[in-house]
């Protein structure tokens, strides 16, 4: 039964009779999967940062020593030139009018370096394609 107060107002539980749950107790990952975890997310940031620092690289040299310690760790610079273009693998940063009807669809150049991360890709390289001339 609730006690009411003189103002109308139900009054609150006693202390003893709290409704509040105490906390659930957490569950601790396995040994070693919260390093794991923090282990890769940590390598996500390195190399993120490691893309950052080659987009604003202006010495040759430091780009390929970046490149090659990525390389080292499974992340590939992706530079397509002389591949058919995939729209599901490069971006088109622009066209390059052709007579040649094998160079037709073809990449040219690579504008910006892509990178992949073994199997995943990170960034998509930008490209520019060749593309038959219309007469």
């Amino acid at each position: 039964m609730a006690w009411f107060r003189k103002d109308g107002t139900e009054r609150g539980a006693a202390a003893s009779d709290t409704d509040v749950h105490p906390l659930q107790q957490q569950v601790a990952a396995p040994e070693g999967v919260a390093d794991l975890e923090r282990a890769l997310a940590d390598r996500q940031a390195l190399i993120q940062m490691c893309l950052y620092a080659l987009d604003r690289a202006r010495s040759g040299g430091v780009v390929e020593r970046l490149e090659e310690g990525l390389a080292a760790i499974g992340v590939q610079a992706l530079r397509p030139d002389g591949e058919r273009f995939d729209p599901a693998r490069h971006e088109a940063g622009g066209a390059v009018p052709t007579e040649d009807p094998a160079l037709d669809g073809i990449v040219a150049e690579t504008e910006v370096t892509g990178f992949a991360d073994h199997d995943r890709l990170l960034r998509p390289p930008i490209v520019t394609v060749y593309a038959k001339k219309s007469p």
